[in-house]
């Protein structure tokens, strides 16, 4: 499914008036129509409850007028508050309310938070309209004390499009937001919807099209959608291990033991063939007793125990004969290991993926991965995107999506942004935004187990975009599979690690289910 900007969903919303015909007060019906099925389902009906309805003067306030009708038609009692003065409801939110008053609903002036307050603490729930995905200033006033009083009541909330006071191209709060149980938002979601923290204020999210025609809502301009990667082929039964892949993982350091480990045993333990991992001699009988499946080449190294330059053609070598090098885990700041990054990021040609204190070494002259022929992948967390772009980590979070189709440009470069929600950008301005994962997985090894599971989805035979888009899937899943056995709190690396099969089982059985219901993240009504 398809991801927009608020721009882009503006653009489909005008295309469907003026190319398409479609009368705005039909879009609000329609639009209505999805927010009182969902209330339905999720209430039980509306029959003989009190629902409280806030509205703003946009369309967003339009739309909950509209709700207010359906719940009314359905014997529903319905209060609606609004947060500006009747004069100032425009168009299509003006002829609602005119609808509203001519059924003699009750309607009120909220002044103060304190109009409401008895309304909301007798009510059975709270339809949120006031504030739409447009945005851009912080919420005050008397808008932010009405949503803070929503916040506090304690019943079921409904936002309408988006939680009130969420950016809908940034999904940050501005100032305060709605934290709503259920969100339905219209023609596709919007980038607010989907990314955090705007994902969590919108509890379980629905998605209508609205009557809009599919051309409009698969436009292929719409670079943005979530991320349901290609089904894993087959395994084949007559293979070796040279079958599923040979990768070289080139990182650790004497100070740095668990990367290089997670890193190389990941590939292992979500399907991958044959790993190798080059590591300094003086950390690699250690790794060899924890990860005995794993082929250590033991590599000379500096004073302070990381990877020394001397090994550059040897490494080179070998590299140039595996499927995949990634480099990067754990292999230090020191400034000799650093040079020997960028050495091979340049020479390197087959496919490499870079992380960690790779990414650190890259950052600091990034024509090393623009001069390259073959497929680059970096995966950064924020810090480290800071670190490539130069821009301010706050900066980053406003615009991820953006900064993300901008750089994969730039350096002709694959780029998995991880945070609680992984953006995966691709050098024509693809992004997709992988829904697994949770907080539990922000733990030190987390991202290291994530280079070894891309490299086994490429492994098993993906092609590299795939794979990419794969291995950020599974990873997640494997996070989310720890965090429902046991629970969120506490949970390592080894715990995501040992969970890889399992995702991988799960993901080949039951693909189907996860490409039809985007893993259960978004229902279409």
């Amino acid at each position: 499914m398809k991801v927009t900007t608020v721009a882009q969903m503006r653009e489909m919303d005008r295309q469907a008036i003026e190319k398409y015909g479609i009368d705005e007060l039909l879009l609000m019906e329609n639009a209505a129509l999805a927010v009182y099925e969902v209330i339905m389902n999720e209430m039980n009906g509306v029959a003989g409850k009190n629902f409280v309805v806030f509205c703003g003067p946009g369309n967003n306030g339009g739309d909950g007028l509209a709700v207010a009708r359906k719940i009314d038609s359905s014997g529903g009692r319905v209060k609606v508050f609004l947060l500006r003065q009747k004069d100032e409801f425009k168009g299509s939110a003006k002829k609602n309310l005119e609808m509203v008053e001519r059924r003699n609903l009750e309607i009120a002036l909220v002044n103060s938070p304190e109009d409401a307050a008895s309304a909301i603490a007798q009510c059975d729930a709270v339809i949120d309209a006031i504030l739409g995905t447009g945005i851009v200033k912080e919420v005050s006033g008397l808008f932010k004390e009405v949503i803070e009083l929503i916040n506090r009541c304690k019943k079921p909330i409904f936002s309408v499009d988006i939680p009130s006071g969420i950016s809908g191209d940034s999904g940050l709060v501005m100032g305060a937001a709605v934290k709503a149980n259920y969100t339905i938002t219209f023609g596709l979601p919007k980038i607010g919807n989907v990314v955090h923290p705007g994902y969590e204020h919108s509890g379980k999210l629905f998605v209508s099209h609205i009557s809009f025609p599919p051309a409009l809502y698969n436009d292929d301009s719409i670079k943005v959608e979530i991320s349901i990667p290609q089904e894993i082929p087959p395994r084949k039964q007559d293979a070796h291990k040279g079958t599923f892949g040979e990768m070289l993982f080139i990182a650790g350091a004497r100070a740095y033991l668990g990367a290089p480990y997670f890193s190389a045993m990941s590939f292992l333990k979500a399907g991958g063939g044959y790993s190798r991992l080059a590591t300094p001699i003086s950390v690699s009988s250690f790794i060899a007793s924890k990860g005995s499946e794993i082929v250590i080449i033991p590599q000379k190294e500096t004073e302070t125990g990381s990877i020394a330059l001397e090994n550059k053609e040897s490494l080179l070598e070998l590299a140039n004969k595996m499927d995949m090098v990634i480099i990067g885990p754990g292999l230090s700041l020191n400034e000799e290991t650093q040079g020997l990054v960028r050495w091979l990021t340049e020479r390197i040609e087959k496919p490499i993926l870079i992380d960690g204190d790779g990414i650190t070494a890259v950052a600091k002259n990034l024509d090393c991965v623009r001069k390259r022929k073959t497929t680059t992948i970096l995966t950064p967390h924020t810090g480290e995107m800071s670190r490539i772009t130069g821009i301010k980590t706050s900066e980053v979070r406003k615009d991820r999506i953006g900064i993300v189709q901008k750089t994969t440009k730039d350096l002709n470069a694959i780029i998995v942004l991880k945070e609680g929600i992984s953006f995966i950008g691709y050098p024509d301005g693809r992004v997709y935004i992988n829904m697994t994962g949770n907080s539990g997985m922000s733990t030190a090894g987390s991202g290291d187990v994530l280079t070894g599971s891309i490299a086994a989805m490429y492994g098993l035979g993906l092609p590299i975009e795939e794979a990419v888009k794969a291995g950020v899937f599974i990873h997640g899943l494997a996070g989310d599979m720890a965090a429902e056995t046991i629970g969120q709190d506490g949970m390592t690396a080894q715990d995501v690690l040992n969970f890889m099969p399992a995702a991988v089982r799960y993901y080949r059985t039951h693909y189907e289910e996860i490409r039809r219901t985007f893993y259960g993240k978004i229902t279409v009504v």
